[in-house]
């Protein structure tokens, strides 16, 4: 979502993580959700109390390379989302079992893993579709 090189929070990310704050709930029945970004703690939630988020658990990956093993961060530390899902077996131990890149082929890069957000999900029923939406941190007033 945003850190090390990045100084401002993604839109695009932070669209998304505005639909799993509001069904955080839901899903907290049945499994735990965790939103982590390379942004330093005091940062993450400061956005977060900016955006209302309070349903969600936040972590720092901070300067770990959880990121850079999962694929949502480069070499020079350039962020990009993922999605990814870890079972505990009953021992204890813990599997990574799967992660989704917003990228769907090389010139697609941001509708991999958009079907998780609500918006994109509302604007394809329409006529018009989601055109060049780009979500935005504000929106000017209509």
């Amino acid at each position: 979502m945003f850190g090390k090189k990045q100084a401002k929070p993604c839109p695009m990310c932070t669209a998304w993580i505005d639909g799993f704050n509001g069904v955080a709930h839901h899903l907290a029945q049945n499994l735990d959700l965790v939103i982590v970004a390379a942004a330093d703690l005091p940062s993450l939630r400061s956005h977060a109390r900016n955006r209302g988020w309070n349903r969600l658990r936040l972590l720092s990956a901070g300067s770990s390379t959880f990121k850079y093993d999962l694929g949502s961060e480069d070499k020079e530390g350039n962020q990009d989302s993922a999605i990814s899902v870890f079972t505990r077996d009953s021992d204890g131990t813990i599997r990574h079992s799967y992660t989704g890149h917003p990228w769907s082929a090389p010139d697609i890069r941001e509708r991999g893993i958009d079907e998780l957000t609500p918006i994109w999900n509302v604007m394809d029923l329409t006529r018009q579709g989601r055109g060049t939406f780009y979500a935005k941190l504000d929106y000017a007033p209509s």
